[in-house]
């Protein structure tokens, strides 16, 4: 599963209890079966994501857990977030300490609202993200590092520790775009994907990656171990009530997806944000119109209508209709499925009834084909 640390109401309060209930149900995740939670790294957006520390958050899950693996899904990479010899540190520290669980995911952080506060160059976090990538490739399998690149230049020195995996844990990129799907398999890394499209866009963005990873020829590769998982996002709400399951998860999604769009593309501030004497009502339509534009994948049409702002066509309802969604998208390709279940507006039991579900009826069908 995957943690954003969303909330409608973001009183300090309220962050942190969020924050405790994240803890609370990735602890609980182990115990259901799940094999791995992701937490993003984000910064300064209010009610989209809470979660600015996520090396602190896995390793609090990580001295709580023994099995689950720990993933940064994903870490800031442009320089003036992350200097990219301090992510290889802190990311061999917790591999070492968490027993080998830790997949390492790298991102832009593009918002205009986190690169101006960390002074990012938004038209370089592409290259640096890139470039950071080999850097922390090269940091864990050599004696010293030497680096000398377009963008940085780095005199030999030992990077310590290494990390438990050999020779490092594995590397992720947060994909989009069709583009990016290609950056990740000319790199040789894996893809986490959005996907709230639904089945044949995921169908389409493997097609993708398959593709650049056929054409490949290692020349970009920024590790001397490849790796070509494939990973996609599951917004999922399970309960024995189908109803109200469909109630609660829409109503979480629209959230999400209006929260994100207010950052991402200038949309209203989410409808269901307690913002005092705020009346976004009219800015509605404006802002579901807005968030589908700029935030689908692949350009298939969806009606913001259906939702408020995207298809509700996910693992919504019964755990039966969770195992019905999950098969077509094992069909469309995905190696993985992220579990998003923690959405702004979803309270916390029922997460942990989501979580249950998941463990005792969705997870053992798929362990048993």
């Amino acid at each position: 599963m995957i943690f954003e640390a969303q909330l409608a109401d973001p009183t300090v309060e309220r962050e942190h209890q969020v924050i405790r209930d994240c803890v609370e149900q990735a602890v609980l995740a182990e115990r259901m079966g799940f094999d791995r939670i992701w937490a993003v790294e984000h910064h300064s957006l209010k009610w989209y994501a809470h979660m600015s520390a996520p090396e602190v958050f896995l390793t609090w899950v990580a001295a709580r857990t023994s099995t689950i693996r720990i993933g940064h899904g994903v870490v800031c990479m442009p320089l003036n977030f992350n200097h990219p010899v301090r992510v290889a540190e802190r990311a061999a520290m917790l591999d070492l300490l968490s027993g080998g669980r830790l997949d390492l995911g790298a991102g832009r952080g593009g918002t205009e609202q986190e690169t101006s506060l960390c002074g990012v160059d938004r038209d370089r976090t592409t290259a640096e993200v890139e470039e950071a990538l080999r850097i922390i490739g090269r940091a864990w399998q050599e004696e010293e590092l030497e680096y000398h690149g377009a963008l940085m230049d780095i005199d030999p020195h030992p990077i310590l520790p290494r990390p438990r995996q050999t020779p490092h844990p594995p590397l992720f990129l947060a994909c989009s775009r069709g583009e990016t799907l290609v950056q990740a398999a000319e790199l040789g890394i894996g893809a986490l994907v959005m996907g709230f499209a639904g089945p044949e866009s995921i169908a389409q963005m493997r097609s993708v990656y398959d593709a650049a990873i056929a054409g490949r020829d290692g020349s970009r590769f920024v590790s001397t171990v490849v790796n070509d998982h494939f990973s996609v996002l599951c917004p999922t709400i399970v309960l024995d009530d189908r109803a109200r399951a469909r109630r609660i998860g829409t109503r979480g999604q629209r959230f999400f997806a209006q929260s994100i769009g207010h950052w991402y593309g200038g949309a209203g501030i989410p409808d269901e944000a307690v913002v005092a004497g705020a009346d976004e009502a009219a800015e509605m339509r404006r802002a579901a119109e807005q968030v589908v534009a700029r935030l689908h994948e692949l350009d298939i049409p969806v009606r913001p209508t259906s939702t408020a702002t995207f298809n509700a066509d996910h693992a919504y309802g019964t755990a039966d209709d969770a195992i019905a969604y999950v098969e077509r998208l094992r069909e469309a390709g995905a190696d993985e499925v992220m579990c998003l279940i923690q959405m702004g507006t979803v309270e916390q039991e029922a997460c942990l009834e989501t979580l249950h579900q998941w463990g005792e009826k969705v997870i053992p069908y798929f362990r048993s084909v």
